[in-house]
């Protein structure tokens, strides 16, 4: 029996660790065969190399290394080169997930080449189209053969758009598998918060990286300010990334909130799972972040206009702050301070999501 031959198409963090989950999975399955594309979206060693390594991820078979670029000008050129390797490779499946320029180009090139795609965490959807990652979601979806969803709300929203209900199956969310496995790992991220001097429970956590907050000077004013605000009952921490790190270090009004804040590179999976399962609360304007704080009982504060993530909203799990003022930032922060939310809920599947979309994989008839 010919094995099934998947092209796995990376090219952020957030991906890399989803990546994994069923990586992980595929690896226990002799009638499949997984090659990684990774686009080089995110190229330098902090943010790509590393977690490759800690995540035990094959490394790729193909690196594109197309790098930072305007939206146009990557896309195009992740297109053009994942087309090669699909023509190359004649993959069965072409394997995206969430929302970025690499997710879209491989949903395009695959498409076009009549190559089924399969993409998880498929139907999110903050209703904002002013977002690249929002575009992307919907055309990534709108040309996929196989809709893996993490959510109920995931599924009404696919089915609002008229998209066929036999070609979408619930799996939950595999960034739970992930906090799973880091947790069975999580003695290996301890040491970070001996490295960085932290008291667990007396720090907030804070990840900002979003163009939306990062390219507007107004709404990152509010952002920094605000932490620096509530630095003063808190170490405020702030893994940054090199693009925002050298955004602030050429405005002197941003450094002057920034010196308030004990800001540090970009951290690995394993360290940021020990972190955030011991901060007080966490403040970010990443998706993934938002659940991976919710799946550490963690109160959150989301810096965005809207969520993707409603449910948590309505569990009493995270609140959702636009950047408006230094005030609502800190104003937010603090009334997010020693919260909890509803216990009892399971919006995000079981823990084996990887596991049920290799199944899929190889059972699905596109």
């Amino acid at each position: 029996m010919a094995k099934i031959r998947v092209l796995t198409v990376v090219g952020a963090r957030p991906q890399f660790v989803k990546a994994a989950v069923v990586s992980r999975s595929m690896r226990g399955q002799s009638q499949m065969e997984e090659l990684i594309l990774h686009t080089g979206q995110h190229y330098d060693h902090d943010m790509s190399e590393v977690f490759f390594d800690e995540l035990a991820i094959p490394h790729p078979a193909y690196n594109l290394g197309v790098g930072s670029g305007s939206h146009g000008a990557q896309t195009g050129a992740m297109l053009a080169k994942i087309e090669e390797v699909i023509l190359a490779e004649k993959p069965d499946w072409v394997l995206i997930y969430g929302d970025t320029n690499s997710t879209l180009a491989a949903a395009l090139a695959a498409s076009k080449l009549h190559v089924p795609v399969a993409h998880v965490e498929a139907g999110l959807r903050s209703f904002n189209k002013r977002m690249p990652e929002e575009q992307n979601r919907i055309v990534a979806d709108h040309l996929s053969s196989l809709l893996l969803t993490p959510t109920v709300a995931a599924d009404k929203n696919l089915a609002r758009e008229g998209i066929d209900e036999g070609k979408i199956r619930q799996v939950g969310d595999v960034m739970y598998d992930a906090t799973l496995y880091a947790g069975q790992r999580e003695q290996s991220g301890q040491s970070i918060l001996e490295k960085l001097d932290l008291q667990a429970d007396r720090y907030i956590l804070s990840t900002i990286h979003r163009a939306e907050n990062t390219d507007d000077p107004v709404r990152m004013e509010a952002v920094l300010a605000g932490l620096a605000e509530a630095a003063e009952s808190h170490t405020v921490l702030l893994p940054l990334h090199p693009r925002t790190k050298k955004l602030i270090s050429e405005d002197d009004r941003l450094g002057q909130f920034a010196s308030k804040l004990k800001i540090v590179a970009p951290v690995g999976y394993f360290e940021m799972a020990a972190l955030e399962a011991k901060a007080a609360l966490i403040v970010t304007d990443s998706g993934g972040v938002q659940k991976e704080a919710y799946f550490h009982q963690k109160p959150c504060v989301t810096l965005r206009d809207e969520t993707e993530w409603n449910e948590l909203v309505d569990l009493g799990w995270n609140r959702v702050q636009p950047p408006t003022s230094r005030k609502a930032v800190a104003e937010a922060v603090s009334a997010a301070l020693g919260t909890t939310g509803d216990t009892g809920a399971a919006p995000y599947g079981n823990g084996r999501a990887g596991q049920q979309i290799v199944e899929t994989l190889t059972t699905f008839q596109p």
